[in-house]
Protein backbone atom coordinates (compact mmCIF):
# COMPACT_ATOMS: atom_id res chain seq x y z
CA UNK A 1 0.00 0.00 0.00
CA UNK A 2 1.56 3.36 -0.60
CA UNK A 3 1.93 5.76 2.26
CA UNK A 4 -1.23 7.56 3.38
CA UNK A 5 -1.48 11.41 3.07
CA UNK A 6 -1.55 13.31 6.34
CA UNK A 7 -5.64 13.37 5.84
CA UNK A 8 -5.74 9.49 4.95
CA UNK A 9 -3.46 9.17 8.39
CA UNK A 10 -6.20 11.15 9.98
CA UNK A 11 -8.69 8.92 8.71
CA UNK A 12 -7.38 5.82 9.49
CA UNK A 13 -6.70 7.14 13.23
CA UNK A 14 -10.86 7.63 13.21
CA UNK A 15 -11.26 4.32 12.12
CA UNK A 16 -9.47 2.38 14.27
CA UNK A 17 -11.87 4.80 16.86
CA UNK A 18 -14.71 3.86 15.16
CA UNK A 19 -13.62 0.09 15.74
CA UNK A 20 -13.72 0.71 19.53
CA UNK A 21 -16.53 2.89 20.09
CA UNK A 22 -18.54 0.46 18.07
CA UNK A 23 -17.72 -2.20 21.43
CA UNK A 24 -17.64 0.45 23.79
CA UNK A 25 -20.61 0.04 26.47
CA UNK A 26 -23.46 2.85 26.77
CA UNK A 27 -22.02 3.76 30.45
CA UNK A 28 -18.57 3.95 29.03
CA UNK A 29 -20.20 6.47 25.79
CA UNK A 30 -22.11 8.43 28.39
CA UNK A 31 -19.40 8.71 31.03
CA UNK A 32 -17.34 10.42 27.81
CA UNK A 33 -19.97 12.62 27.21
CA UNK A 34 -20.46 13.85 30.79
CA UNK A 35 -16.09 14.03 30.71
CA UNK A 36 -16.19 16.12 27.54
CA UNK A 37 -19.51 18.45 28.42
CA UNK A 38 -17.72 19.79 31.27
CA UNK A 39 -14.47 20.38 29.85
CA UNK A 40 -16.44 22.42 27.36
CA UNK A 41 -17.61 24.43 30.62
CA UNK A 42 -13.73 24.37 32.16
CA UNK A 43 -12.58 25.51 28.84
CA UNK A 44 -14.89 28.87 28.21
CA UNK A 45 -11.94 31.64 28.40
CA UNK A 46 -9.92 29.56 25.60
CA UNK A 47 -12.72 29.10 23.87
CA UNK A 48 -13.58 32.26 24.04
CA UNK A 49 -10.40 33.35 23.50
CA UNK A 50 -9.62 31.70 20.24
CA UNK A 51 -13.27 32.32 19.04
CA UNK A 52 -12.59 36.18 19.42
CA UNK A 53 -9.60 35.60 17.09
CA UNK A 54 -12.05 34.14 14.36
CA UNK A 55 -14.68 36.92 14.83
CA UNK A 56 -12.11 39.71 14.97
CA UNK A 57 -10.92 38.42 11.30
CA UNK A 58 -14.50 37.56 10.12
CA UNK A 59 -15.44 41.05 11.18
CA UNK A 60 -11.75 42.88 9.61
CA UNK A 61 -12.48 40.83 6.20
CA UNK A 62 -16.01 42.81 5.82
CA UNK A 63 -18.03 39.37 6.09
CA UNK A 64 -21.70 40.10 6.54
CA UNK A 65 -24.12 39.95 10.01
CA UNK A 66 -25.11 36.32 8.99
CA UNK A 67 -21.77 34.90 8.85
CA UNK A 68 -20.77 36.62 11.98
CA UNK A 69 -23.31 35.79 14.02
CA UNK A 70 -23.00 31.38 12.75
CA UNK A 71 -19.15 32.23 14.18
CA UNK A 72 -19.79 33.53 17.41
CA UNK A 73 -19.64 31.83 20.53
CA UNK A 74 -20.59 33.38 23.69
CA UNK A 75 -20.69 31.78 27.65
CA UNK A 76 -24.40 31.03 27.14
CA UNK A 77 -23.66 29.79 23.69
CA UNK A 78 -21.17 27.11 25.17
CA UNK A 79 -23.37 26.21 28.02
CA UNK A 80 -25.56 25.65 25.50
CA UNK A 81 -23.14 22.91 23.60
CA UNK A 82 -22.37 21.46 26.90
CA UNK A 83 -26.07 20.95 27.84
CA UNK A 84 -26.29 19.73 24.33
CA UNK A 85 -24.23 16.88 25.18
CA UNK A 86 -25.73 15.67 28.13
CA UNK A 87 -28.88 16.03 26.47
CA UNK A 88 -27.59 13.43 24.03
CA UNK A 89 -26.11 11.54 26.84
CA UNK A 90 -29.98 11.39 28.57
CA UNK A 91 -31.11 9.63 25.35
CA UNK A 92 -31.32 5.93 24.82
CA UNK A 93 -28.20 4.10 23.08
CA UNK A 94 -29.71 2.65 19.68
CA UNK A 95 -26.80 0.60 19.27
CA UNK A 96 -27.80 -3.61 19.72
CA UNK A 97 -31.57 -1.62 19.30
CA UNK A 98 -33.63 -4.40 17.73
CA UNK A 99 -35.74 -2.94 15.23
CA UNK A 100 -37.79 -6.08 14.48
CA UNK A 101 -37.54 -9.44 14.71
CA UNK A 102 -39.37 -12.64 13.11
CA UNK A 103 -39.06 -16.20 12.83
CA UNK A 104 -39.38 -18.19 9.35
CA UNK A 105 -41.22 -21.94 9.18
CA UNK A 106 -37.89 -23.48 9.18
CA UNK A 107 -37.17 -22.07 12.30
CA UNK A 108 -34.86 -19.49 11.41
CA UNK A 109 -34.32 -16.96 14.23
CA UNK A 110 -34.34 -13.53 12.29
CA UNK A 111 -33.21 -9.99 13.71
CA UNK A 112 -32.50 -6.48 11.98
CA UNK A 113 -30.76 -4.87 14.84
CA UNK A 114 -28.77 -1.09 14.75
CA UNK A 115 -25.14 -0.91 14.40
CA UNK A 116 -22.90 2.33 13.71
CA UNK A 117 -22.02 3.73 10.33
CA UNK A 118 -18.64 4.09 11.07
CA UNK A 119 -16.95 6.88 10.50
CA UNK A 120 -18.85 9.84 9.78
CA UNK A 121 -17.08 12.85 7.99
CA UNK A 122 -18.72 16.07 8.51
CA UNK A 123 -17.63 19.24 6.13
CA UNK A 124 -18.96 22.51 7.92
CA UNK A 125 -18.93 26.03 7.79
CA UNK A 126 -18.81 28.89 10.09
CA UNK A 127 -20.26 26.94 12.98
CA UNK A 128 -18.04 25.99 15.62
CA UNK A 129 -21.11 24.38 17.43
CA UNK A 130 -21.31 21.90 15.17
CA UNK A 131 -17.77 20.48 16.16
CA UNK A 132 -19.31 19.52 19.61
CA UNK A 133 -23.44 18.80 18.51
CA UNK A 134 -21.74 16.43 15.62
CA UNK A 135 -18.62 14.80 18.30
CA UNK A 136 -20.99 14.23 20.95
CA UNK A 137 -24.01 12.62 18.28
CA UNK A 138 -21.64 10.43 16.93
CA UNK A 139 -20.00 9.52 20.20
CA UNK A 140 -22.90 8.26 21.98
CA UNK A 141 -24.27 6.14 18.31
CA UNK A 142 -20.60 4.95 18.46
CA UNK A 143 -19.14 6.20 15.09
CA UNK A 144 -16.02 7.97 14.91
CA UNK A 145 -16.85 11.91 14.50
CA UNK A 146 -13.81 12.80 11.28
CA UNK A 147 -14.30 17.07 11.41
CA UNK A 148 -13.13 18.97 8.51
CA UNK A 149 -14.56 22.91 9.61
CA UNK A 150 -13.97 25.77 7.36
CA UNK A 151 -11.07 28.44 7.94
CA UNK A 152 -12.87 31.17 9.01
CA UNK A 153 -13.45 28.67 12.13
CA UNK A 154 -10.52 27.18 12.77
CA UNK A 155 -9.03 28.38 16.04
CA UNK A 156 -12.55 27.91 17.37
CA UNK A 157 -13.20 24.24 16.39
CA UNK A 158 -9.67 23.72 17.27
CA UNK A 159 -10.29 25.14 21.25
CA UNK A 160 -13.80 22.58 21.14
CA UNK A 161 -11.95 19.49 19.51
CA UNK A 162 -9.40 19.66 22.42
CA UNK A 163 -11.77 20.06 25.08
CA UNK A 164 -14.13 17.27 23.78
CA UNK A 165 -10.86 14.92 23.43
CA UNK A 166 -9.51 15.48 26.77
CA UNK A 167 -12.74 14.92 28.06
CA UNK A 168 -13.36 11.60 26.14
CA UNK A 169 -9.98 10.03 27.07
CA UNK A 170 -10.85 11.40 30.42
CA UNK A 171 -13.40 8.17 30.32
CA UNK A 172 -10.59 6.09 29.17
CA UNK A 173 -12.05 6.07 25.45
CA UNK A 174 -9.57 6.80 22.72
CA UNK A 175 -9.52 11.22 21.59
CA UNK A 176 -9.75 9.86 18.37
CA UNK A 177 -13.13 9.05 18.27
CA UNK A 178 -13.12 13.13 17.61
CA UNK A 179 -10.50 13.84 14.75
CA UNK A 180 -10.22 17.30 13.40
CA UNK A 181 -8.46 18.55 10.20
CA UNK A 182 -6.81 21.88 10.54
CA UNK A 183 -5.25 21.76 6.85
CA UNK A 184 -8.07 24.23 5.83
CA UNK A 185 -7.06 24.40 1.95
CA UNK A 186 -10.01 23.86 -0.73
CA UNK A 187 -7.69 20.96 -1.85
CA UNK A 188 -8.31 19.33 1.15
CA UNK A 189 -12.14 19.01 0.72
CA UNK A 190 -11.88 17.15 -2.73
CA UNK A 191 -9.56 14.73 -1.20
CA UNK A 192 -11.91 14.49 2.66
CA UNK A 193 -15.11 13.79 0.10
CA UNK A 194 -12.83 11.07 -1.80
CA UNK A 195 -11.84 9.13 1.05
CA UNK A 196 -13.51 5.88 -0.28
CA UNK A 197 -12.70 3.09 2.47
CA UNK A 198 -12.22 5.45 5.40
CA UNK A 199 -15.73 7.69 5.52
CA UNK A 200 -18.78 5.53 6.18
CA UNK A 201 -20.98 8.66 5.62
CA UNK A 202 -20.65 12.18 4.73
CA UNK A 203 -22.70 14.98 5.79
CA UNK A 204 -21.91 18.77 4.09
CA UNK A 205 -23.16 21.39 6.37
CA UNK A 206 -22.71 24.51 4.41
CA UNK A 207 -23.74 26.29 1.30
CA UNK A 208 -25.02 25.88 -2.30
CA UNK A 209 -21.08 25.63 -3.25
CA UNK A 210 -20.09 23.36 -0.27
CA UNK A 211 -23.24 21.19 -1.47
CA UNK A 212 -22.45 21.38 -5.28
CA UNK A 213 -18.92 20.13 -4.34
CA UNK A 214 -19.76 17.38 -2.53
CA UNK A 215 -22.47 16.16 -4.94
CA UNK A 216 -20.42 16.08 -7.81
CA UNK A 217 -17.12 15.18 -6.49
CA UNK A 218 -17.53 12.81 -3.88
CA UNK A 219 -16.84 9.17 -4.08
CA UNK A 220 -17.99 8.47 -0.53
CA UNK A 221 -22.07 8.03 0.87
CA UNK A 222 -23.57 11.28 1.68
CA UNK A 223 -26.43 12.75 3.09
CA UNK A 224 -27.03 16.22 2.32
CA UNK A 225 -28.04 19.02 4.70
CA UNK A 226 -29.68 21.06 2.12
CA UNK A 227 -31.03 25.02 2.05
CA UNK A 228 -33.74 26.00 4.14
CA UNK A 229 -36.57 27.87 1.90
CA UNK A 230 -39.17 27.60 4.84
CA UNK A 231 -42.71 28.86 3.71
CA UNK A 232 -45.70 30.07 6.51
CA UNK A 233 -48.81 29.62 4.64
CA UNK A 234 -51.53 31.93 6.55
CA UNK A 235 -54.72 29.94 5.56
CA UNK A 236 -58.34 31.58 5.71
CA UNK A 237 -59.45 29.97 8.84
CA UNK A 238 -56.20 30.94 10.85
CA UNK A 239 -56.42 32.62 14.41
CA UNK A 240 -54.73 35.82 13.17
CA UNK A 241 -53.21 36.81 16.28
CA UNK A 242 -51.76 33.34 16.67
CA UNK A 243 -50.45 33.56 13.02
CA UNK A 244 -48.80 36.95 14.15
CA UNK A 245 -46.84 35.26 16.24
CA UNK A 246 -45.69 32.39 14.79
CA UNK A 247 -45.12 34.51 12.15
CA UNK A 248 -42.75 36.76 13.61
CA UNK A 249 -40.55 33.76 15.57
CA UNK A 250 -40.23 32.04 12.64
CA UNK A 251 -38.49 34.99 10.80
CA UNK A 252 -36.93 36.79 13.37
CA UNK A 253 -35.57 34.30 16.51
CA UNK A 254 -33.00 33.81 14.45
CA UNK A 255 -32.88 34.54 10.73
CA UNK A 256 -29.46 33.10 10.35
CA UNK A 257 -30.45 29.83 10.24
CA UNK A 258 -31.93 27.06 7.74
CA UNK A 259 -35.04 26.80 9.50
CA UNK A 260 -36.11 30.29 9.44
CA UNK A 261 -38.64 31.27 7.21
CA UNK A 262 -38.31 33.14 4.32
CA UNK A 263 -41.37 33.56 2.65
CA UNK A 264 -45.47 34.11 4.08
CA UNK A 265 -48.32 33.29 1.91
CA UNK A 266 -51.48 34.15 3.23
CA UNK A 267 -54.95 33.56 2.01
CA UNK A 268 -56.63 36.39 -0.09
CA UNK A 269 -59.62 36.11 1.60
CA UNK A 270 -58.00 37.14 4.90
CA UNK A 271 -54.85 39.01 3.23
CA UNK A 272 -56.30 43.04 4.48
CA UNK A 273 -56.51 41.98 7.66
CA UNK A 274 -53.16 40.44 8.07
CA UNK A 275 -50.53 41.66 5.96
CA UNK A 276 -50.75 44.81 7.97
CA UNK A 277 -50.56 43.82 11.00
CA UNK A 278 -47.91 41.56 10.21
CA UNK A 279 -45.90 44.18 8.53
CA UNK A 280 -46.21 46.08 11.79
CA UNK A 281 -44.82 43.23 13.99
CA UNK A 282 -42.00 42.05 11.75
CA UNK A 283 -39.82 44.75 13.15
CA UNK A 284 -36.50 45.18 10.89
CA UNK A 285 -37.53 43.24 8.36
CA UNK A 286 -37.79 43.92 4.62
CA UNK A 287 -40.84 42.76 3.01
CA UNK A 288 -40.69 42.46 -0.75
CA UNK A 289 -44.34 41.18 -2.33
CA UNK A 290 -46.19 40.33 -5.22
CA UNK A 291 -48.68 42.78 -6.77
CA UNK A 292 -51.38 41.67 -4.29
CA UNK A 293 -49.21 42.15 -1.16
CA UNK A 294 -47.97 45.37 -2.33
CA UNK A 295 -51.59 46.70 -3.37
CA UNK A 296 -52.25 46.29 0.58
CA UNK A 297 -48.86 47.51 1.61
CA UNK A 298 -47.66 49.98 -0.89
CA UNK A 299 -44.37 50.68 0.74
CA UNK A 300 -43.00 47.22 0.09
CA UNK A 301 -40.66 46.40 -3.12
CA UNK A 302 -41.83 43.80 -5.49
CA UNK A 303 -40.31 40.38 -5.18
CA UNK A 304 -38.75 38.63 -8.00
CA UNK A 305 -38.73 34.91 -8.75
CA UNK A 306 -35.24 34.81 -7.28
CA UNK A 307 -36.35 36.17 -3.72
CA UNK A 308 -39.23 33.49 -3.67
CA UNK A 309 -36.66 31.10 -4.50
CA UNK A 310 -33.93 32.37 -2.46
CA UNK A 311 -32.54 31.15 1.17
CA UNK A 312 -32.24 34.68 2.71
CA UNK A 313 -30.76 34.04 6.14
CA UNK A 314 -31.21 37.77 7.08
CA UNK A 315 -33.80 39.88 7.72
CA UNK A 316 -35.80 39.99 4.30
CA UNK A 317 -39.00 37.96 3.69
CA UNK A 318 -40.87 37.19 0.64
CA UNK A 319 -44.77 37.77 0.46
CA UNK A 320 -47.08 36.65 -2.03
CA UNK A 321 -51.48 36.48 -2.02
CA UNK A 322 -52.95 33.32 -2.86
CA UNK A 323 -56.38 32.07 -3.82
CA UNK A 324 -56.56 29.20 -1.73
CA UNK A 325 -54.75 26.13 -0.17
CA UNK A 326 -54.17 24.93 -3.90
CA UNK A 327 -52.61 27.89 -4.65
CA UNK A 328 -50.63 27.27 -1.43
CA UNK A 329 -49.18 24.08 -2.03
CA UNK A 330 -48.37 24.90 -5.80
CA UNK A 331 -46.66 28.10 -4.74
CA UNK A 332 -44.20 25.74 -1.85
CA UNK A 333 -43.48 23.51 -4.60
CA UNK A 334 -42.50 25.37 -6.90
CA UNK A 335 -40.27 27.28 -4.96
CA UNK A 336 -39.72 24.84 -1.68
CA UNK A 337 -36.56 22.88 -1.24
CA UNK A 338 -37.84 20.46 0.98
CA UNK A 339 -37.01 21.84 4.46
CA UNK A 340 -39.65 23.04 6.61
CA UNK A 341 -43.10 23.78 5.48
CA UNK A 342 -45.90 25.28 7.69
CA UNK A 343 -49.43 26.01 7.51
CA UNK A 344 -51.57 28.25 10.67
CA UNK A 345 -55.18 27.27 10.11
CA UNK A 346 -58.56 25.96 12.33
CA UNK A 347 -59.69 23.94 9.39
CA UNK A 348 -58.30 20.25 9.78
CA UNK A 349 -59.15 19.24 6.27
CA UNK A 350 -56.84 21.50 5.31
CA UNK A 351 -54.14 20.58 7.91
CA UNK A 352 -54.65 17.41 6.65
CA UNK A 353 -54.15 18.17 3.05
CA UNK A 354 -51.46 20.29 3.85
CA UNK A 355 -49.10 17.45 6.19
CA UNK A 356 -49.87 14.68 2.86
CA UNK A 357 -49.64 16.78 -0.34
CA UNK A 358 -46.27 18.96 0.79
CA UNK A 359 -43.31 17.80 -0.28
CA UNK A 360 -40.81 18.39 2.82
CA UNK A 361 -38.88 16.71 5.35
CA UNK A 362 -41.29 18.34 8.27
CA UNK A 363 -44.11 19.85 7.51
CA UNK A 364 -46.11 21.85 10.62
CA UNK A 365 -49.56 22.32 11.75
CA UNK A 366 -50.08 26.10 13.82
CA UNK A 367 -45.93 26.15 14.55
CA UNK A 368 -43.30 27.86 13.88
CA UNK A 369 -40.40 26.40 11.70
CA UNK A 370 -37.81 26.79 14.07
CA UNK A 371 -39.24 23.72 16.07
CA UNK A 372 -37.74 21.63 13.29
CA UNK A 373 -34.47 20.94 15.28
CA UNK A 374 -33.01 17.89 17.26
CA UNK A 375 -32.64 19.35 20.08
CA UNK A 376 -36.10 21.00 20.50
CA UNK A 377 -37.93 17.64 18.40
CA UNK A 378 -36.23 14.95 21.36
CA UNK A 379 -33.09 14.32 19.28
CA UNK A 380 -30.95 15.81 21.78
CA UNK A 381 -28.50 18.02 19.11
CA UNK A 382 -28.57 16.93 15.88
CA UNK A 383 -25.94 16.32 13.21
CA UNK A 384 -28.05 18.62 10.20
CA UNK A 385 -31.40 18.27 8.77
CA UNK A 386 -30.89 16.03 5.90
CA UNK A 387 -33.21 17.29 2.87
CA UNK A 388 -33.21 14.03 0.90
CA UNK A 389 -34.71 11.03 1.28
CA UNK A 390 -32.03 7.83 1.86
CA UNK A 391 -30.88 6.75 4.21
CA UNK A 392 -32.47 9.37 6.98
CA UNK A 393 -35.22 12.62 6.43
CA UNK A 394 -34.75 15.69 8.45
CA UNK A 395 -33.22 16.19 11.63
CA UNK A 396 -30.40 13.52 11.97
CA UNK A 397 -30.18 12.62 15.82
CA UNK A 398 -28.99 9.04 17.20
CA UNK A 399 -30.60 6.58 15.35
CA UNK A 400 -29.55 8.56 11.80
CA UNK A 401 -26.46 7.67 12.52
CA UNK A 402 -26.73 4.06 12.66
CA UNK A 403 -27.40 1.36 9.97
CA UNK A 404 -29.33 -2.34 10.73
CA UNK A 405 -27.48 -5.66 10.35
CA UNK A 406 -29.36 -8.55 9.95
CA UNK A 407 -28.48 -11.32 12.37
CA UNK A 408 -29.85 -14.89 11.80
CA UNK A 409 -29.67 -17.90 14.37
CA UNK A 410 -30.17 -21.12 13.15
CA UNK A 411 -29.35 -24.56 15.00
CA UNK A 412 -28.51 -26.70 11.83
CA UNK A 413 -30.65 -25.24 8.78
CA UNK A 414 -29.39 -26.01 5.16
CA UNK A 415 -31.04 -24.41 2.09
CA UNK A 416 -32.48 -26.81 0.10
Amino acid sequence: MADSTPLEALGRRAKAAARELAKASSAAKDEALEHAAAALEAGHAEILAANQEDVGRAESSGVGSTVVDRLRLTPSRIDAMAAGLRAVKALPDPVGEIVEGWVRPNGLRVRRVRVPLGVVGIVYENRPNVTSDAAGLCLKSGNAAFLRGSAGALESNRAIAAALRSGIEKAGLSADAVVLVEDVRRETVEEFVRLRGIIDCLVPRGGPSLVSLVVERATVPFVVDGDGNCHVYVDASADLALAERIVVNAKTQRPSVCNAAESLLVHRDVAAAFLPRAAAALVGVELVGDEATRAILPGVGPASEEDYATEFLALRLAVAVVDDLDGAIDHITRYSTGHSEAIITADLAAATRFTREVDAAAVLVNASTRFVDGGELGLGAEIGISTQKLHARGPMGLRELTSVKYVIEGDGQVRT
